[in-house]
């Protein structure tokens, strides 16, 4: 990467990171410390928990496509002032009410799909792939470290001092947007890497990525749903105090992490991904059994953590590279959108659920409900087709070239797939590597790569 990249990239995944940390610092504590508000029921704390998913999967796209138009700095800007005023609402409420109106505005401030564009301006094509895992990779570092910094922050300040934290993080992403992610030159529409509105009918229909947009939507409603339970659980059924919870975090995430890893390496190197995602939704379908039969039994119970986690991490990180192989050409972006919405309405549905569910027949049938789910998704997931290991290639086109697909898909060793975007100048090609001709895609474009 050159210098501009890799500064590009330190930036916005840190600011990432400071967005992912203030949302999810605060679900190990939530349930634990809201009887400290007014109205404190299980379904306001299911409600407060998932409403940031609601606005998030609502307005995210949305945001992405202003930002093609007034440009990308505005609006990630304008996002995190949103998520900012969010933090502030919750940190100074003395009501669950007030909690459930800061998160919702935490999660309005939706500009994920915002960043990867940004990235997508600043990076080269053959650089964009390895900073987009990067982000990811963010993603998951954020989500491990709020797992244990939330109960411990708790700990000292209670749950408003965790939103001020939040609201400190948001100020300190204000300031890397401005001081030190660089502006783009040129503000380019990358089919691979943002939503494409033409494309939504196609892949709102399509078979296998259906399954995955179900798999990551149910994937999320259980964690939410879960995270009403589980602190609960620890202190009153196992007698785990507050000021123990981040270590037993710590213990059950970190070992999970070195479990899942010789998983995900088999997994690509093998070309044997199907079969590590449907042994961890097996995983997790056994975890739901354990959390749920485990409900006083100390040693059960955090091995139903361990193994939570160590699915959920396996799935996190196969569920978007499934995406990508599965995507047609040109697609990526439209199906990593339409897949990142489902996540959040998952994460919102989870919660509201669990909070139901806590409220009429209590903590046990949480994961009861749980298990079900993962069992049909386990169905769902079986019958999947085995992914191709396919990577994409973008051609850019001179003024009125439009190559003819009919004549190179078929026909062209290793070409699964060809999207031309005229308006773009530009060609995503999704090809096999091991029987790519290249030679023979150059003959048939009538010029070299």
């Amino acid at each position: 990467m050159t210098p501009l990249e890799r500064k590009s990239l330190l930036g916005l995944a840190s600011l990432y990171v400071f967005r992912m940390l203030g949302l999810f610092m605060v679900l190990p504590v939530l349930a634990l410390y809201a009887g400290d508000y007014a109205g404190s029921t299980a379904l306001l704390v299911g409600l407060a928990l998932g409403i940031y998913g609601l606005t998030q999967g609502l307005l995210q796209i949305p945001l992405g496509f202003l930002s093609d138009r007034f440009g990308r700095k505005p609006v990630i800007v304008g996002g995190m002032l949103v998520f900012l005023l969010g933090s502030v609402v919750a940190a100074l409420s003395d009501s669950l009410w007030g909690v459930i109106l800061g998160r919702a505005l935490q999660g309005a401030g939706a500009i994920a799909s915002t960043i990867m564009a940004l990235l997508s301006d600043l990076t080269t094509e053959q650089n964009r792939t390895k900073a987009m895992a990067a982000i990811g990779a963010s993603i998951g570092l954020a989500f491990g470290v709020s797992m244990i910094a939330g109960p411990a922050l708790a700990d000292v300040w209670g749950l408003r001092g965790v939103f001020w934290i939040t609201a400190l993080m948001a100020c300190g992403g204000l300031l890397v947007v401005w001081f030190y992610i660089p502006s783009p030159a040129v503000q380019s529409r990358n089919a691979e890497s943002q939503p494409v509105p033409q494309m939504f009918a196609e892949l709102l229909s399509h078979g296998e990525l259906l399954r995955l947009n179900f798999g990551i939507g149910v994937l999320h409603f259980v964690q939410m749903a879960c995270w009403v339970a589980v602190p609960v659980i620890l202190e009153q059924n196992l007698s785990f105090e507050r000021n123990e919870h981040w270590w037993l975090y710590l213990l059950t995430m970190g070992l999970s992490f070195l479990a899942m890893l010789p998983f995900i390496i088999f997994g690509e190197r093998k070309q044997q991904i199907k079969a590590v995602f449907i042994g961890a939704i097996s995983l997790l379908v056994v975890s739901e059994f354990l959390l749920g039969a485990s409900l006083m039994e100390r040693q059960g119970f955090l091995l139903g953590m361990f193994l939570f986690f160590m699915a959920f991490n396996l799935l996190e990180a196969s569920l978007p590279s499934l995406v990508s192989k599965i995507a047609p050409a040109g697609g990526k972006g439209t199906a990593m959108g339409i897949y990142s919405s489902s996540q959040f309405l998952g994460a919102f549905l989870g919660g509201v659920t669990g909070g139901v569910i806590v409220y009429y027949l209590g903590y046990q049938w949480v994961f009861w409900m749980s298990l079900v789910l993962t069992a049909l998704w386990l169905l769902a997931a079986a019958t999947m087709s085995r992914p191709k290991h396919l990577t994409s290639l973008v051609v850019p086109l001179e003024e009125a070239e439009a190559p003819d697909s009919d004549h190179i898909v078929g026909h062209v060793a290793g070409v699964e797939d060809i999207v031309v975007i005229p308006e773009q100048r530009v060609a995503y090609i999704k090809i096999d590597n091991n029987i790519f001709d290249q030679p023979a895609l150059e003959a048939a474009l009538g010029r070299k790569l």
